[in-house]
């Protein structure tokens, strides 16, 4: 068997700007995911919302976690601003001040 040439029948070059979208234009999404592993107790902790998902942890942890989020997003909404676009340093310093001690 010979092989045969294989034969290009358009240059291959970038894909043109018409047929994709820029990055600028994608939707950005951002979630929090919240995971202990001090469970004993044998019960499996779930707590989703509509940005944050927390996995896990004894009654105490996943209460605490729950907390940490609740008022990590309202102190986002205090702030006007959205998960998809704080910087992730403001992000963790608001996370720390909601964390109950």
């Amino acid at each position: 068997m010979s092989k045969k040439p294989i034969k290009r029948t358009r240059p291959v070059s970038a894909p043109s700007k018409t047929k994709t979208s820029s990055p600028a234009k994608a939707k950005a999404k951002a979630g929090l995911l919240g995971l202990a592993l001090d469970n004993e107790d044998g019960h499996k902790r779930i707590t989703q919302g509509e940005q944050f998902v927390l996995l896990g942890g004894s009654e105490e942890t996943h209460g605490r976690m729950t907390e940490t989020v609740v008022k990590t997003f309202e102190e986002l909404k205090r702030r006007h601003k959205r998960l998809e676009t704080v910087e992730p340093k403001e992000l963790a310093e608001i996370l720390q001040k909601s964390t109950p001690q």
